[in-house]
């Protein structure tokens, strides 16, 4: 507040000077270099001796000397500044996801109603709004319009076992869609995932295809309807490094070395039984941490015995258990989804290892919505180096009454 205006100005300029020699070391050279901070401390003297006349002088030279030292480079054109912050942001950005906060897409409805996964509901295009209410239907809601139909008559290509080759997929690492493969070779994109857009239209599709010897008529409509984007929500990478994970709270995983695939179902279709295993991130609800014995006795969960009474859990018990009128909470595993399930009958309990090498202590994962989840259930424990982080925020949609911080 009291320095004189000249000390002030002189001081910038020998900290200029400084970060100018750090940002272009690897241009400038070493005789350059030398010269720079020899003006600097004839400038650093001449403050300290109070001589204005001096000092005068000693700015002058230099800032010559900076300006004069990169005399044949070129200054950056305003395209190489722009792309040089773009690539700065795009590496903050990249850094910021992989190891504190990284957008996870739900793509299953197994945490419903606490989250939404894809939501497929069939609408002839008659019945769609203006198109004004669509717009703000996918700003607000995440909803898409869609109506696809194949292109032309082509026959269906099946996989080994008989079925259609139709096989979900993750479009640019972020987005759930699903393909139809074709006996010529071609292939088309739907807009969602096998278990949504199979109420779309798709069953319908593929029932005439079979009715015609395989090959799938021009025109015929593979979806028609309404799709909501499931929810949007950041998943925090760095809190299991500094905290052991809680029971109750949401958290993802991956699926290494974790049996998800599941079976057909007896006598006919389930959510369950179609969600494919080319999804390698799950988010579920933990029910227990290593060291604790786990049974289901529906509605209930039971830690050692006893009903778990975390927040998470009061919440389930008092849902009702998709596809089972007038049965609340959770389900035990049902053997027509999975060969083999863990947890079938309520004698049957899991218990989580907690004295394993690093990165094999064990968890159980279940999802609220227990009737349509695949999960520990089904195929075991999940193990420590398998954690990615706890559910943190949904960020988007906005109007489905889940956004904000995750309980």
């Amino acid at each position: 507040m009291f320095t004189p205006k000249w000390k002030k100005e002189a001081m910038l300029l020998v900290k200029g000077a400084r970060k100018f020699v750090h940002y272009k070391r690897d241009l400038l050279k070493p005789d350059r270099i030398a010269e720079i901070e020899s003006r600097r401390q004839d400038l650093l003297d001449a403050i300290k001796a109070k001589d204005l006349s001096k000092v005068d002088e000693a700015s002058k030279q230099l800032r010559g000397t900076c300006e004069n030292s990169l005399k044949g480079q070129q200054p950056p054109t305003w395209w190489e500044e722009n792309v040089e912050v773009m690539f700065v942001a795009i590496v903050i950005a990249l850094g910021l996801r992989t190891y504190v906060l990284q957008p996870f897409r739900i793509p299953t409805g197994s945490m419903q109603p606490t989250l939404n996964g894809i939501i497929g509901t069939p609408t002839p295009e008659k019945d769609w709004p203006a198109l004004p209410t669509r717009l703000a239907d996918g700003v607000l809601r995440g909803r898409s319009y869609v109506h696809e139909v194949n292109k032309s008559d082509r026959r269906l290509a099946f996989k080994n076992d008989g079925q259609p080759d139709i096989r979900d997929i993750q479009f640019l690492h972020f987005f759930s869609r699903s393909e139809i493969h074709f006996a010529d070779g071609s292939v088309q994109r739907l807009p969602a995932p096998l278990s949504q857009v199979i109420d779309l239209g798709l069953r319908d599709a593929l029932g005439k295809a079979a009715r015609n010897g395989g090959v799938m008529p021009a025109g015929t409509v593979l979806c028609e309807g309404t799709i909501d984007a499931g929810d949007l929500v950041l998943v925090d990478r760095i809190s299991y490094h500094f905290r052991k994970p809680v029971r109750g709270e949401v958290f993802v995983f991956d699926t290494r070395d974790i049996p998800t695939k599941p079976q057909a179902p007896k006598g006919g279709r389930s959510e369950l039984a179609e969600q494919g295993e080319s999804v390698t991130h799950y988010i579920k609800r933990l029910a227990a941490v290593p060291g604790d014995k786990i049974q289901i006795a529906p509605p209930n969960v039971l830690i050692s015995g006893q009903i778990a009474h975390e927040r998470g859990f009061e919440n389930v018990y008092n849902l009702p258990l998709w596809n089972r009128p007038g049965q609340k909470g959770y389900s035990l595993a049902n053997a027509d989804h999975y060969p083999n399930p863990k947890l079938l009958r309520e004698t049957d309990s899991m218990t989580l290892a907690v004295d394993a090498p690093r990165g094999m202590r064990e968890y159980c994962a279940l999802g609220d919505n227990s009737g349509n989840s695949l999960d520990s259930r089904y195929w075991g424990t999940v193990k420590e180096f398998n954690l990615v982080g706890p559910a943190l925020f949904s960020l988007w949609p906005v109007t489905t009454k889940h956004w904000g911080f995750i309980r």
